[in-house]
């Protein structure tokens, strides 16, 4: 079974094409942090809704979870020397970076409080607020 998981940062922006068909496809770049402050890069394609999702939500920098088969490439350098990437064709990819505040849409950071909430009864030995009446509840 040929399957890895890793968990990364993009080194550089998604990059988006089509085949011949139609079909999306998406790459980019993971780098893969080890113990020794060095790093593995990752070659990762997407297909389909998948990748058109890579392109809309990631970015450099962005964290990601991805999950697929990987397969060790060689291609010669432009000095004539052989170079060697570790490819993963995605199955799956989560966006472990939170949205940006330009992304979210327009709301309260926090939903307003009933006037009985900002000046709540003084709580128990357990945490809990002692509630007089219905109408006090915040729901």
């Amino acid at each position: 079974m040929n399957n890895l998981t890793i968990i990364g940062n993009l080194s550089r922006d998604p990059e988006m094409r089509s085949t011949p068909s139609g079909v999306a496809v998406c790459t980019f770049t993971v780098a893969v942090n080890r113990r020794n402050n060095e790093a593995d890069f990752f070659r990762i394609t997407t297909w389909g809704q998948t990748a058109e999702n890579c392109q809309r939500f990631l970015a450099k920098g962005r964290k990601v979870a991805v999950r697929g088969s990987v397969s060790l490439n060689t291609y010669t350098k432009k000095d004539g020397s052989v170079g060697a990437s570790l490819e993963v064709n995605a199955d799956e990819v989560e966006f472990l970076s939170p949205r940006d505040a330009a992304d979210a849409p327009s709301q309260p950071a926090t939903p307003p409080r009933p006037a009985s909430l900002l000046h709540p009864q003084p709580a128990t030995p357990h945490g809990m607020v002692v509630v007089e009446r219905d109408d006090d509840l915040p729901f």
